[in-house]
């Protein structure tokens, strides 16, 4: 079942949500609190049963009915394995639901305190795991879901810039000068020899909650890549610091899967393509009113002079050794 094109949440009202539910056979008796999701729509709520739900209402004409399932079998799959993921409910005879146009899953609601990124014992149960997670994702790669690469990441969102209106016209030059010199020093960087495999796609720390264990959350970004793409948000502050958190999640990444250390130089050029892809995506949705109530900064000239020094800040690093695991003794 494909999306009316031009399809929006515009009509997705409190009404229609609870239509929508009831049509599955689940009867939302409080709630429908809204989550802090910003691509998707995101609500939490309390069954008649007295069961907690959480219910994701796909955003049209991003992923189709196929890519969504196979997002869905793969936290299934995590899932069976006895790893902590935010699994889709099977209900119906399927995990994904379709009403009036609009696409739709049900989750069970699983509560959790923040990851604590400087919690080195943190890290290790996330390493661990995570070593897990590629154990079951190396075993086939996504049919329908994209491979991450320059196209996706770099250039469709460097044309999306140039079109957009947003950037001042004093700084244009400078900007897409800035800009252009970084994509050319990404792809001296970038390097296509890693194994592909199924991947999380957006673990930054926002992802993880922790109860008792870390708990992965929101596979929406799922696609085929490099290991290390759900790696390296992981890491934060001075290189230092980087180094030590590095060489613990790799320790516990490796009691259940191997890791190619070849794939560490790509951490800067991952970083610039999430700087770039950022920035477009928040270009492309501005039409979608959550984005300007949530992100007033994005029309304000001063982001944009600060992308500039952001940019130069990035080609710096890119030309820093890469990070490599600290000596065993």
């Amino acid at each position: 079942m494909t999306t009316p094109q031009g399809f929006s949440f515009a009509d997705l009202s409190p009404d229609l949500l609870l239509d929508a539910l009831d049509s599955t056979g689940i009867r939302a008796e409080s709630g429908l609190l809204a989550l802090n999701s910003y691509e998707n729509r995101v609500y939490q709520f309390t069954a008649e049963d007295g069961a907690r739900y959480v219910t994701k209402f796909y955003r049209p004409q991003r992923w189709s009915d196929a890519q969504i399932l196979e997002e869905h079998q793969f936290t299934l799959e995590l899932a069976e394995q006895d790893i902590p993921v935010a699994a889709p409910l099977v209900h119906n005879g399927s995990t994904l639901h379709h009403y009036q146009g609009h696409r739709f899953a049900l989750f069970p609601s699983l509560g959790g305190r923040q990851f604590e990124v400087d919690n080195l014992d943190q890290l290790e149960w996330v390493g661990r795991f995570m070593g897990r997670v590629h154990s079951v994702g190396q075993k086939q790669a996504f049919a329908h879901r994209p491979t991450l690469g320059l196209e996706e990441y770099l250039y469709q969102p460097r044309r999306q810039l140039e079109q957009a209106d947003f950037i001042p016209d004093h700084l244009k030059a400078a900007f897409f000068n800035d800009l252009d010199f970084l994509i050319r020093e990404i792809e001296q960087h970038w390097d296509n020899s890693w194994q592909s495999i199924r991947l999380h796609g957006d673990c930054h720390p926002g992802n993880i909650l922790w109860r008792d264990g870390p708990l992965f959350v929101d596979l929406d970004d799922a696609r085929n890549g490099p290991a290390i793409q759900d790696l390296w948000m992981l890491l934060n502050g001075e290189r230092q610091d980087k180094l030590v958190q590095l060489d613990t999640l790799l320790e516990a990444y490796g009691e259940f899967a191997d890791f190619d250390v070849n794939q560490l130089k790509l951490i800067e050029p991952l970083r610039g393509l999430r700087m770039v892809h950022y920035m477009a995506w928040l270009a492309k949705r501005w039409e979608d009113p959550a984005f300007p109530q949530a992100f007033p900064w994005f029309a304000d000239a001063k982001y944009w002079e600060g992308q500039v020094l952001a940019f130069k800040e990035q080609l710096a690093a890119l030309n820093e050794p890469p990070l490599q695991l600290m000596p065993q003794w």
